[in-house]
């Protein structure tokens, strides 16, 4: 459909690039014997402006990696409004008005209509519309938030966890794409613990009572070689209370703040040592999920019936803070050894009301730290990310950098400390990605054939796999070394 056209009337021709993979549609205006790929006007007044705009108009097949621009020349960009089938496209506008760009990639196989609006030197306004259309993909990326959920209220220490269904080749593309807005700014990172995940994490815990907005604009960005995402992942949600956790070991006691405030201490057993699967491990968990209730089998550390030290125990009020079976949960069987005594497991036992409270106060993402053992938790153990240093964790970014996520968008962090964006914390627009064609220029060569099934997830950071009960129900797999009680 075409919605408009150049505003100076003149001859039109049609050019033909041959590239590599495939041909596009170049529409030029001719004025004086002038002509160009992108679309844009030549005026007969030596101070009109003169507008360029990219994909030119009449582009078809284009790569959905492309990115829609708008330069100025003899003039400055007033307006520019995008319209398809889709989200509105955001876009920056350069400091000295001259230059526009959008922030994100493009939806395959999409028509979009440019109209771009420029003020002249003379004072004269002129438009100019470009229509084009992408490409469709055949190999679509397929992508899952674990962590937060939509609408969620989660602790102070909340990570963001993406998983994707394919392995990630290009993964500084895929970085570039997401975007965090925090109503009160923040510094984080991303981090890449293998290629089919990556999680973000702030330098200091989030502020309470924030307002989170996440959003990774997949739709066109190339994962890899054929792979191409086709649509967006987003959450927003909101940081409640401040609830930070202490338990020792060594007094077996633990100490929990709300907002700063001491507000309960909680007589606690842990783990009885011995071997390193009885063995708490000690650092600064997340509370990951709650279960109310849930069945702790030794079975699932390779110990069955039959095995000396077999248990199967049904426990009620539990709080998940790791991967490897840990848990802070009700334990009236350990009620006299709670205050002087471990003897558990490995999980952090309370007496029934105490565990009632601890769970009711509780959200995913709380931060509670264990001192007093000699089991270090491992970064990649369920939520374990803040034992990584601050400075490995940025190096597990594609990008190198952090960021300061701010109301506007993201913002990378300069060596200094300083943000590379405005002070409202505006995200600079991306680049295509390694090896894109230029914006406006090139096919999409779709391989032949039905795209691979996609493997099975495997369990990753933050979201355990399950395994069946003797009941049939599935349960967390409390993973290597432990099950828990």
């Amino acid at each position: 459909m075409r919605v408009g056209r150049l505003v100076h009337t003149a001859r039109r021709r049609r050019a033909t690039l041959e590239l590599v993979g495939g041909t596009v549609a170049c529409a030029a205006l001719t004025v004086g014997g002038l002509a160009g790929c992108s679309g844009g006007q030549t005026d007969l007044t030596a101070n009109a402006v003169h507008l360029d705009v990219s994909p030119a108009n009449g582009g078809d097949g284009l790569r959905p990696d492309s990115v829609i621009q708008v330069a100025a020349d003899r003039g400055t960009v007033e307006n520019v409004t995008v319209t398809h089938k889709g989200a509105p496209v955001e876009g920056d506008l350069s400091a000295d008005r001259t230059r526009w760009k959008a922030r994100w990639t493009l939806d395959p196989g999409t028509s979009y209509t440019v109209t771009a609006t420029g003020l002249g030197v003379d004072g004269r306004t002129h438009t100019v519309t470009s229509d084009f259309n992408t490409a469709k993909v055949k190999k679509t990326l397929d992508a899952a938030l674990d962590a937060p959920y939509n609408k969620e209220v989660v602790g102070v220490g909340i990570p963001i966890v993406l998983r994707f269904q394919q392995g990630i080749a290009d993964r500084a593309a895929v970085e570039r794409s997401l975007e965090v807005k925090s109503a009160k700014p923040v510094e984080g990172a991303w981090h890449w613990f293998d290629d089919q995940t990556v999680v973000f994490r702030t330098k200091e815990y989030w502020p309470a009572h924030t307002k989170v907005s996440f959003r990774a604009h997949l739709s066109g960005v190339r994962a890899g070689k054929g792979l191409w995402g086709s649509k967006d992942v987003k959450a927003d949600f909101r940081i409640g209370d401040s609830h930070i956790s202490k338990a020792s070991a060594v007094t077996h006691m633990m100490s929990v703040r709300r907002n700063g405030r001491l507000v309960r201490t909680i007589p606690v057993s842990m783990g009885r040592g011995g071997v390193e699967k009885y063995t708490t491990t000690n650092g600064l968990h997340l509370t990951m999920e709650k279960d109310d209730p849930v069945i702790m089998d030794s079975a699932t550390t390779g110990c069955g019936p039959g095995c000396p030290g077999y248990y199967r125990e049904t426990v009620y009020a539990a709080v998940r803070i790791s991967n490897s079976g840990e848990y802070v949960h009700s334990a009236p069987w350990s009620v006299g050894d709670q205050g002087n005594s471990n003897v558990s497991h490995g999980c952090v036992n309370a007496s029934p009301e105490n565990a009632r409270w601890f769970y009711n106060l509780s959200y995913r993402g709380d931060p509670v730290r264990i001192v007093g053992t000699s089991r270090e938790l491992e970064p990649d153990n369920g939520w374990g990310f803040w034992q990584e240093s601050w400075k490995k964790w940025v190096q597990g970014s594609a990008l190198k950098q952090s960021v300061t996520a701010g109301p506007q968008g993201n913002a990378p962090v300069r060596p200094d400390g300083s943000g590379a964006a405005d002070a409202s914390g505006s995200a600079p627009a991306p680049s295509a990605s390694p090896g894109a064609a230029p914006s406006g220029a090139s096919a999409v060569p779709t391989m032949p054939g039905a795209a691979p099934k996609a493997p099975a997830v495997p369990a990753a950071p933050g979201h355990p796999a399950t395994v069946p009960t003797a009941q049939g129900e599935a349960r967390p797999n409390p993973g290597p070394g432990r099950s828990g009680h």
